[in-house]
């Protein structure tokens, strides 16, 4: 028999005599499985719980009649607060919705990303979505990095998401990007091939991984050089994490801007070759942008392509690299 009970706050729980040497997290996941395994790791280590009077870890073994006390935290709400942020809306139809998302905005709202996110801004801006890939993530079938602007496609009911989630999955979407990188690439176009897997040491970075990794690939195509700069429009075959940005660092032609990667913010004193000076940079996030998207229209089954202009903080970096760095 399991019992839990609360005492001053704090909750308790008696293991049940059916259950032998199972790691407490792998356990209480099974209890509160409205809490990540992960959350629910996270709290161990930092000694919220204990069994019979004793912090463990999380690989620690109960027994039965262990005595597990805990704290738990209050799950989020579930409702999603509707805000007013403009978007910038290309198609819209009874199925779907393509739009050209801004620079510094999260897709959906996570833990330290509660508000002011594309999400937020849906749900006032539509009363149809669909249920999206998981909680707090209505109308959601693919995701844009925070500071990649450009064109993504929401889902207005659940038979155009599995229909266009499909798609993604199946690898039959075509989408390109643009980004400014750092210096050119010797040959004009090429394929980059690299699995990618989460960085050994940094757990919010990707790296190449050629042992564990997932295969990734990425084409690319010079567009327009410049003394010390390009613009390259990209295609990528794999639809891995940070995939752009990893490839491009992995060939030494990190996105500028894109410091998690090695690409540095460039200001206007340095594409003029003046003397230093404190500016603004040219740019301020990853110069990184969702071009074009391709797929088949949920309904009519018929292909269709979207195109979201450059922004204007890339386009003026690139007509500053015109007008200073021209070959």
């Amino acid at each position: 028999m399991q019992d839990a009970n609360i005492d001053s706050g704090r909750l308790t729980v008696q293991v049940g005599n059916s259950i032998k040497e199972r790691r407490v997290d792998k356990y209480l996941h099974g209890r509160f499985s409205n809490f990540s395994r992960v959350m629910l790791q996270e709290i161990i280590k930092e000694g919220g719980v204990k069994v019979n009077g004793k912090v463990v870890k999380p690989s620690f073994k109960i027994s039965p009649g262990d005595k597990i006390e805990l704290t738990l935290p209050e799950l989020p709400s579930k409702e999603i607060l509707a805000q007013d942020i403009p978007l910038n809306i290309i198609y819209e139809d009874d199925d779907i919705i393509v739009l050209n998302k801004q620079p510094d905005m999260v897709v959906h709202p996570a833990r330290g990303n509660t508000y002011g996110t594309l999400v937020n801004a849906l749900a006032f801006y539509s009363d149809k979505l669909s249920s999206g890939l998981g909680e707090f993530r209505p109308g959601i079938v693919h995701r844009l990095d925070r500071d990649t602007t450009g064109v993504m496609v929401i889902t207005k009911n659940d038979t155009a998401q599995w229909k266009i989630a499909k798609q993604f999955e199946q690898r039959k979407t075509k989408k390109s990007y643009l980004a400014i990188v750092h210096g050119t690439p010797e040959l004009t176009a090429d394929r980059i091939n690299a699995p990618l897997g989460v960085h050994p040491k940094i757990r919010e970075k990707y790296a190449i991984r050629p042992e564990i990794g997932k295969e990734a690939i990425t084409f690319y195509e010079v567009i327009e050089s410049f003394r010390g700069f390009s613009l390259l429009k990209l295609t990528p075959k794999t639809g891995r994490t940070h995939q752009i940005r990893v490839h491009l660092s992995y060939i030494k032609h990190p996105i500028v801007g894109d410091d998690m990667y090695g690409g540095k913010l460039v200001y206007p004193w340095q594409l003029a070759e003046g003397e230093p000076a404190v500016q603004e940079p040219v740019i301020n996030r990853l110069a990184l942008h969702a071009w074009t998207l391709e797929f088949k229209h949920p309904t009519t089954k018929k292909p269709v392509k979207f195109e979201a202009p450059l922004p204007e903080d890339m386009q003026h970096l690139l007509d500053m690299l015109r007008k200073y760095r021209k070959i």
